[in-house]
């Protein structure tokens, strides 16, 4: 994976559990993360990251043509604390929208190790703090006991983020994020006592997804955007015909089979679960 150290910024942004705006010391070596999309930049040369292999519950989904919602707290603002903590971020001040308004340091050390970027210009990596393990701009080997050093595992060790996967993420270091979880999920840590995904969420609206049900958040975003087309209707007779018209391409692990979502989401009336653990599954990168 390509290396990049830099600095992790805060102050007028709005991190959220799985994703932090990044400047590299040089930000010419945004050029060198490999194609076929680009990572977007701000004037100052600074990019979002998007961690990757996680998925920590939304604090600012805005679906299309509709307001912006969140998943049930307290576990977003949890997850979001929780990463700049980590980052080394000792004191972080948030105004009403969740803007940092205020961060001590202004910026602390780190760097990532990437593959590439998403088709929002979102440079997917995995985040480290401190010194790199190689030089900056250059490609370095990436095995378990170097993921260990990640916020990535940090948030699905403490119980803070879901796994999910897509094709790019290495099967070696897949296989260390499931053990992650697997032991965080054993331990009651984090969001897993209240999670809902696989024992089944009854949704009767919106509110349903913001106040109370606890579920993975590429379901959650593909609910809220179902619901918002529906303009108020909250039956999910259609649900799965929505699922089949986004055409989530899935690989389910244990069986080698390549399907799409909407096989592994079932749904009984007004009560929506998953099939399969989110760990079991990888997603197909856009």
């Amino acid at each position: 994976m390509l290396v990049i150290e830099g600095t992790y910024r805060v102050t007028g942004a709005r991190p959220d559990g799985d994703s932090v705006r990044f400047h590299p010391a040089d930000p010419t070596q945004w050029d060198l993360v490999p194609g076929p999309h680009r990572v977007q930049r701000n004037a100052t040369g600074g990019a979002q990251l998007r961690l990757d292999g996680i998925d920590s519950l939304e604090t600012h989904y805005i679906p299309a043509h509709g307001r912006e919602l969140h998943q049930p707290p307290p576990f977003p603002d949890q997850a979001a604390d929780a990463l700049t903590t980590w980052l080394g971020f000792t004191h972080v001040e948030r105004d009403a929208h969740g803007t940092v308004t205020v961060s001590e340091p202004a910026q602390v050390p780190g760097y990532i190790l990437t593959r590439g970027a998403d088709l929002h210009g979102r440079c997917v990596a995995l985040a480290g703090r401190g010194a790199a393990p190689g030089p900056s701009g250059q490609p370095h080997f990436v095995d378990a006991a170097l993921l260990q050093q990640t916020a990535n595992l940090a948030q699905l060790t403490d119980g803070l983020a879901y796994p999910t996967y897509y094709t790019k993420l290495y099967v070696e270091l897949r296989a260390a994020m499931t053990t992650a979880v697997q032991e965080a999920r054993t331990e009651a840590k984090g969001l897993w006592p209240v999670d809902l995904t696989a024992t089944g969420a009854k949704i009767d609206g919106l509110a349903s997804l913001t106040d109370s049900a606890v579920v993975l958040p590429k379901l959650f975003r593909r609910l809220a955007d179902y619901l918002v087309l529906g303009a108020g209707d909250p039956s999910l007779a259609g649900f799965r015909a929505f699922l089949d018209q986004r055409a989530d391409r899935v690989l389910i692990v244990s069986k080698g089979q390549f399907t799409t979502l909407s096989s592994v989401v079932e749904v009984t009336d007004q009560t929506v679960r998953m099939t399969e653990p989110p760990e079991n599954l990888v997603f197909d990168e856009r």
